[in-house]
C-alpha cells in the first residue's frame, strides 16, 4: 500500500485550505502544524515526515499551486500563497450537488459546495477516501 500518496493528499490538502483561509494574505506554513513536532531522524536530520510534507507543498509550488518566498531549512515555507490557478480552483463548486446543499440559497450553495469546503470537512473528519477524491477532482480541473 502506497501510505506516502495518501499522506501526499492529506498534506496537500491541509496546505491549501490553510492559504484559503488566509487569502489573499501570504502565510507561512510550519511542518509541525502538518505532522507535528517528531524527533529528528538518528543523524540529525528532519524526521522523514516532514521532509515528505515539505516536498509536498514545493511541489505544489512547482506545478503552479503556490508562490513562496523560499523555505525556512525543513520546517516551514516562508509567506506562501495560493495562485490564482488554485484559489479558482478551491472557490469552484462541486458538481453535482447533493440535494440538501441544492435546496439551499445561492450564497450558501456556493460557500457549502466549493472544494474547499469539502476538503475542509473532509479533514475534519479524518475521511481519507473522499479526501482523495476530492483532491484528484482538484488536480484534473482544467485539463
Amino acid at each position: 500500500m502506497d501510505l506516502h500518496i495518501d499522506d501526499f493528499y492529506r498534506d496537500a490538502a491541509q496546505g491549501l485550505v490553510m492559504l484559503y483561509q488566509s487569502f489573499p494574505r501570504p502565510l507561512t506554513l510550519y511542518m509541525d502544524d502538518f505532522v507535528g513536532i517528531l524527533p529528528p531522524d538518528e543523524v540529525g536530520l528532519p524526521h522523514p515526515r516532514q521532509q515528505q510534507c515539505l516536498s509536498t507543498l514545493l511541489w505544489l509550488a512547482s506545478e503552479g499551486y503556490l508562490r513562496h518566498h523560499g523555505t525556512l531549512g525543513y520546517t516551514a515555507v516562508d509567506q506562501a500563497e495560493l495562485s490564482e490557478k488554485a484559489f479558482v480552483r478551491l472557490s469552484s463548486c462541486l458538481q453535482p450537488l447533493s440535494a440538501e446543499l441544492a435546496s439551499l440559497p445561492a450564497s450558501i450553495r456556493r460557500v457549502q459546495g466549493s472544494l474547499a469546503q469539502q476538503l475542509r470537512q473532509h479533514l475534519k473528519a479524518g475521511d481519507s477516501e473522499r479526501l482523495i477524491a476530492v483532491m484528484q477532482q482538484f488536480f484534473s480541473m482544467g485539463r
